[in-house]
C-alpha cells in the first residue's frame, strides 16, 4: 500500500473519532447550560422567596414594636404638622418619645437588613420614615422625608395589607421605577388598622452578591465537571471509534479484493462481537472469492476440454489424418463428449436454479424401492463389466415417501454412478433401506479406495473432485454431490459421508415421511 493511501486512510479514519467527540462534548455542553439555567431559575426563585419572607418577618416586628410603644403610650394618634411641614411645638412633646423610638427601630431594622422601612397612614401617605431624624435619634427640625413624601401606594395595596401581610416582587402599584421586593405588615390598636409597616428592598442590592457567590462555587465545579467529562469522552470515543475505523479500512481492502486485513479484537462486548463477526464475513468473503475463482477456472477446463476433444477429431477426419475405417470409433468419442457437455450443462443450469430457488418440486407418493433397482439394473452393464457385487437390495423392503420423484431418482442415480466407478473390479456395493415414524434411511456403500478424513467436508462442494490426479472419474464435472445434497436438503433432508481409506465409502442421506 502507497504512503498516500495510508495518508487518505488515516484521514478519512479520523472523521469519524472527530464527529463523535463534537457531538457528545456538544450534548455535554448543552447539558451544562441546561442545567445552569435551571439552577439560577430556581436559585432565585428560592433567594427571592427568602428575602419576602425576611421582608415580612422585619415589618411584623416593626408592626408589633409599634403597637406595643403606642398602646404603652396610650396615644394611636400620628403627629400633624403645620403649613411648613413642622410638628406644632403643643404637639412636639406629647408626640416625640413614641415616634422616637418607632423612627429608631425604622432605622436599625432597615440599616440592618439593608432595606427601606417606612409607615404608611390608611391613605396610602408616608407618615413615619427613618429620614425624620438625624443621627443623634432626634427629630429633624422640618420632621418631613423629601424621600418619602411624594410616595402615595396604591390603595387596593393597601387595603390587601390592611387585612394581613403583604409581600410582592414588583414596583409596588407604580410607586418604583424597577421592580423592588416588598412587604408590608399592619399596625393595629383595638383591632382597627391604623397604620401599615411598608419594607423594600431593590433586587440587585443583595442579589448580586449572592450571585456572585453561587457564580463562583458554580463555575468551580461545572468547570472541574467539565474537564473530566472531556478527558472521558476522548479516551471513550476512541476506544468505541477504534474498531469502527478498522472495519472502514477493512471494507475498503475487502473491496479491492485484499481479504487478509483483520479487524483487532479487544474485549467480549457487542463491539467486539461485531468485530469478530467482521472477520467471520471477511473470511466467508475470501472463501467465496476463492470458490469464485476456483467455479470458473473449473468451468473454463470442463468446457474446453471436451469442446477441444471434439475439434480435434472432427478436424482429423477433415484433413485426412483419422482414416475412415476409423470414423466410427472416433464418432462415438465425439458423442460421448458431446453428452459430457450436455450433462455438464444441464449440472449448471440445476445447480444455478437450486442456487435461485427457482426449481420446482413436485411432491407426490411414491415407493422409494422401485426407483432404486430400476436405478441399479440401468448399470448393469458396468456393474457386470467389473464383476461388482451388489448386496442387500433384494432385502430392502418398500420405502413409502412423498417428494419429487425425478428429484429424488437424480440423487440415487449420482450416488449409484460414483458408487460404481470407485469401486475397484470384484468389489462390492451394499445397499440398505429402513423407515421409522418419521424419516425414511437410504445408505449406499462401496468398496475402495476410501476418502481420507481432511477430504470429507469437502466432497459436496461445487466442481470438488477427490486427488484429481489420481480420480477414476476422468469424465466427471464434479457436479454431481453438490446436485445431491441440493437436492436433498430443499426437500428437508440430511446427508452425510462416512468413510475408511483402503476399505469403504459410504454415503448416508433420510428424508422427512410427511
Amino acid at each position: 500500500m502507497t504512503a498516500r493511501k495510508k495518508k487518505e486512510e488515516r484521514v478519512h479514519s479520523g472523521r469519524l473519532f472527530k464527529k463523535y467527540l463534537f457531538v457528545i462534548t456538544s450534548v455535554i455542553l448543552v447539558s451544562v447550560i441546561v442545567l445552569c439555567s435551571t439552577y439560577f431559575l430556581l436559585a432565585t426563585r428560592y433567594w427571592s422567596n427568602e428575602q419576602k419572607t425576611l421582608m415580612q418577618r422585619n415589618t411584623n416586628i416593626i408592626s408589633e414594636n409599634a403597637q406595643h410603644i403606642l398602646t404603652s403610650f396610650s396615644s394611636t394618634e400620628l403627629p400633624d404638622t403645620d403649613d411648613d411641614g413642622k410638628i406644632d411645638g403643643e404637639e412636639k412633646a406629647s408626640v416625640r418619645s413614641p415616634l422616637i423610638m418607632i423612627c429608631n427601630t425604622l432605622k436599625s431594622m432597615s440599616d440592618s437588613v439593608n432595606a427601606d422601612i417606612f409607615i404608611t397612614n390608611t391613605e396610602g401617605e408616608v407618615v413615619v420614615c427613618k429620614e425624620m431624624i438625624d443621627e443623634k435619634f432626634r427629630f429633624s427640625e422640618d420632621a418631613k422625608c423629601i424621600i418619602h413624601s411624594e410616595y402615595r401606594i396604591d390603595s387596593s395595596i393597601i387595603q390587601k395589607a390592611s387585612d394581613g401581610n403583604y409581600s410582592e416582587v414588583g414596583n409596588l402599584g407604580g410607586t418604583f421605577v424597577k421592580n423592588q421586593i416588598t412587604a408590608a405588615s399592619p399596625i393595629k390598636l383595638d383591632g382597627k388598622t391604623v397604620a401599615i409597616v411598608f419594607a423594600t428592598e431593590p433586587i440587585t442590592t443583595s442579589w448580586y452578591a449572592y450571585a456572585r457567590n453561587i457564580l463562583q462555587i458554580f463555575l468551580v465545579a461545572i468547570l472541574l465537571a467539565l474537564l473530566i467529562s472531556f478527558i472521558t469522552v476522548y479516551f471513550l470515543s476512541y476506544k468505541l471509534t477504534k474498531p469502527l475505523k478498522e472495519m472502514s479500512i477493512a471494507t475498503k481492502r475487502y473491496a479491492e479484493g485484499d481479504f487478509s486485513y483483520k479487524v483487532e479484537v479487544k474485549g467480549n462486548d457487542e463491539m467486539a462481537e461485531l468485530a469478530n463477526a467482521f472477520n467471520s464475513m471477511a473470511m466467508s468473503l475470501a472463501s467465496l472469492e476463492s470458490s469464485r475463482r476456483s467455479f470458473v477456472a473449473n468451468v473454463s477446463h470442463e468446457l474446453k476440454t471436451p469442446m477441444t476433444s471434439i475439434g480435434g477429431f472432427i478436424d482429423g477426419m477433415l484433413d485426412g489424418t483419422i482414416s475412415r475405417d476409423k470414423y466410427d470409433y472416433y464418432l462415438r468419442l465425439v458423442s460421448d463428449e458431446v453428452k459430457r457437455l450436455s450433462r455438464l450443462v444441464t449440472g449448471m443450469l440445476n445447480m444455478s436454479k437450486l442456487e435461485a430457488g427457482e426449481m420446482p418440486i413436485n411432491i407426490k407418493s411414491f415407493d422409494l424401492r422401485n426407483d432404486i433397482i430400476k436405478t441399479v439394473l440401468s448399470f448393469e452393464k458396468k456393474i457386470d463389466k467389473k464383476s461388482i457385487e451388489i448386496i442387500g437390495l433384494d432385502s430392502i423392503e418398500p420405502l413409502p415417501v412423498r417428494a419429487d420423484e425425478d428429484m429424488i431418482i437424480q440423487v440415487i442415480y449420482n450416488l449409484i454412478d460414483n458408487a460404481v466407478k470407485f469401486t475397484p473390479n470384484n468389489g462390492y456395493i451394499l445397499f440398505k433401506a429402513y423407515s421409522d415414524q418419521e424419516k425414511t434411511f437410504i445408505s449406499v456403500r462401496n468398496s475402495g479406495a476410501g476418502i481420507e478424513r481432511e477430504e470429507l467436508h469437502k466432497v459436496f462442494e461445487r466442481f470438488y473432485k477427490i486427488d484429481k490426479s489420481r480420480s477414476y472419474d476422468v469424465k466427471g464435472a464434479g457436479l454431481g454431490l453438490y446436485l445431491v445434497k441440493s437436492i436433498i436438503d430443499l426437500h428437508g433432508g440430511e446427508i452425510r459421508v462416512d468413510s475408511k481409506v483402503g476399505e469403504y465409502t459410504e454415503f448416508i442421506f433420510w428424508l422427512p415421511n410427511v
